[in-house]
């Protein structure tokens, strides 16, 4: 095994992620090989030193923070070592949204969309179950995972699909998960590949996996579509949702619904301009072009915001052409963008909500977060009550505020029967929020499983839970 790299410059560039938590380190591993993974894994176990997995670092829980011990990169591990009309291979490693590309270049469709799918990997994806937009027809990744390679904390390599049985001796969570789109805690799994999905590099480093491809579509509408108040926006998400779940083949059928507040139409005003004065919220929507064609669609699409939007249905953009959607993108992706220039700006951390629940809730849930004390803006993946409510501190009293508003609001969600992650996982941050959520004997049982595979809780340590008491929480 090669010696870490102990230089305190190149370690810098690995100590935080999008989540703007900041740890140290005191080396670096970027292995090429799953047996190097293996070999370092095992010289860990053996030796008690603590070890963190990291990729791109567009987490936004702290998960690939490390905070102390060693570091295992996985950016030399980016091959995509093949494509066919089923199925993808590629490294853990491999950029997701490059997987992608070359995947569409032949016609063929891997659905799962993070925002960050440019940036982040393929093992990260799957280690957290990401989602993002498309998830609403395609679900998050889970389902589009056919088989991975992993290293357990022990050094062994596992070869994993769902026909792999989970190990007899081994202590799986039996919990009942909360009923709406969750990426929080470990799956009550029946198979070992379900159960390296979703696990945030905590059980298992993922060195390389199989993705399920399915048909890229010929054409996808976009719509931009405009709405006079939040429960007019609601009504259609509602009306839409009830027309793909009853026909599934019929001219409702969105693969993405997304929605933008108020907040959120002044940053895109300001950068992208003409939004009409008396919207109040909009909705980001995609149709799949299917058997009925493009008039069929577009028809359903504008008699349905004809009688729910009145007269702003008319100011309603629809494009149908990849070209023309990509300005749509560029409205949509116009919030991030002007809400990180408002962080930069306040020189605070925003606080950024990861909740889902049932569809019962879904308004009062967007009432408590139209009721935030402090600036925010909330925009997502409302077809899955999904929605991100970044608040904007300018003070350290306003951050604390902030954190505060943000763990009632996660109590008030666990009360709806929602989840306290959606898509992005436990990670560091969270910890306290998922033991709520999930109450104190399945945390045990996540402990047991944990420290049955890693009994010297060396991988990815503080993430998701911890051992015990001397193990206190990092962050």
């Amino acid at each position: 095994m090669h010696s870490p790299i102990t230089d305190p410059r190149i370690l810098e560039a690995y100590l935080t992620d999008a989540s703007n938590l900041h740890g140290h380190a005191d080396g670096l591993f970027r292995p090429e090989t799953t047996e190097e993974v293996a070999q370092i894994m095992a010289y860990c176990q053996e030796h008690g030193q603590p070890i963190t997995v990291t990729a791109s670092r567009t987490s936004t829980t702290g998960a690939p923070v490390p905070f102390g011990g060693w570091l295992l990169s996985m950016e030399r591990m980016s091959g995509i070592l093949r494509i066919s009309e089923d199925e993808v291979e590629v490294q853990g490693g491999a950029l997701l949204g490059e997987v992608q590309r070359q995947c569409e270049a032949l016609g063929r469709l891997l659905p799962p969309d993070p925002t960050s799918r440019h940036e982040c990997t393929v093992g990260a994806a799957i280690a957290c179950n990401a989602s993002g937009a498309r998830a609403f027809k395609y679900g998050p990744t889970r389902p589009w995972v056919t088989a991975v390679t992993a290293v357990l904390p022990d050094g062994s390599i596992v070869e994993a699909d769902r026909n792999t049985p989970i190990p007899k001796d081994w202590p799986v969570p039996r919990w009942t998960e909360p009923k709406v789109k969750t990426a929080a805690g470990y799956v009550p799994a029946n198979n070992l590949l379900d159960l390296l999905i979703g696990q945030e590099g905590t059980l298992a480093i993922i060195t390389q996996a199989r993705l399920k491809l399915t048909d890229l579509p010929k054409q996808v509408l976009g719509f931009l579509a405009y709405f006079p108040s939040r429960e007019a926006a609601v009504q259609f998400v509602d009306r839409a949702r009830t027309a793909a779940r009853d026909n599934p083949s019929g001219p409702i059928t969105p693969r993405a619904l997304e929605y933008l507040d108020h907040h959120c139409l002044a940053y895109a005003q300001e950068r992208v301009g003409a939004v009409p004065e008396s919207a109040t919220c909009a909705l980001f929507c995609e149709q799949e072009v299917g058997e009925l064609g493009e008039d069929a669609h577009t028809e359903a699409w504008w008699e349905t915001l004809s009688e729910i939007a009145g007269d702003l249905a008319d100011e309603t953009i629809i494009t149908d052409s990849d070209a023309a959607r990509a300005k749509l993108h560029e409205l949509r992706h116009a919030v991030p963008a002007g809400i990180n220039e408002t962080v930069i700006r306040n020189g605070m951390p925003k606080v950024g909500t990861d909740l889902a629940v049932p569809d019962a809730h879904l308004n009062e849930v967007m009432a408590l977060y139209e009721s935030c004390p402090l600036p925010h803006a909330t925009f997502g993946h409302i077809g899955d009550n999904h929605l991100h409510c970044n608040v904007l501190p300018t003070t350290a009293e306003e951050l604390e505020a902030a954190k505060s508003w943000y763990r009632t609001l996660a109590y008030e969600v666990i009360r709806m029967g929602g989840t306290v992650s959606a898509e992005h996982g436990i990670g560091k941050l969270k910890r306290e929020l998922l033991a709520e959520m999930v109450g104190p004997e399945v945390v045990a049982q996540f402990q047991s499983l944990k420290l049955h595979l890693d009994p010297q809780w060396i991988l990815g340590r503080g993430t998701m839970v911890n051992a015990n008491e001397n193990l206190a929480a990092v962050v």
